[in-house]
């Protein structure tokens, strides 16, 4: 599994709009194919700032949806809403069955 973790900084200005253009990615990318789980999560401790916390079948299913219409719709627009680079981490992981 592809565990992805995208930090946003939002201009505060523009977090309303952000939030309504950012549901059309969470809701499509979670219906692809490879697709574990999609979340926006709100940082409680940094004022406007996400953290995108994605989960992959596996590497195949991240390039699909790098290259997705959907995905690269987000990326256009993404520097309006972002008052910093996008900082992108991924990991490999595995669920650990208890």
């Amino acid at each position: 599994m592809i565990i992805i973790h995208a930090e946003m900084k939002v201009n505060p200005e523009l977090e309303a709009e952000f939030l309504v253009t950012i549901q059309e990615l969470i809701e499509s990318s979670r219906t692809e194919a490879g697709n574990v789980s999609y979340k926006l999560m709100k940082d409680i401790e940094q004022d406007n700032t996400y953290l995108m916390v994605e989960q992959w079948k596996d590497q195949e299913a991240v390039a699909a949806h790098n290259t997705s219409s959907h995905f690269q719709a987000f990326v256009a627009t993404a520097p309006k809403y972002l008052t910093a680079p996008l900082q992108v981490q991924a990991f490999v992981g595995q669920p650990i069955n208890k």
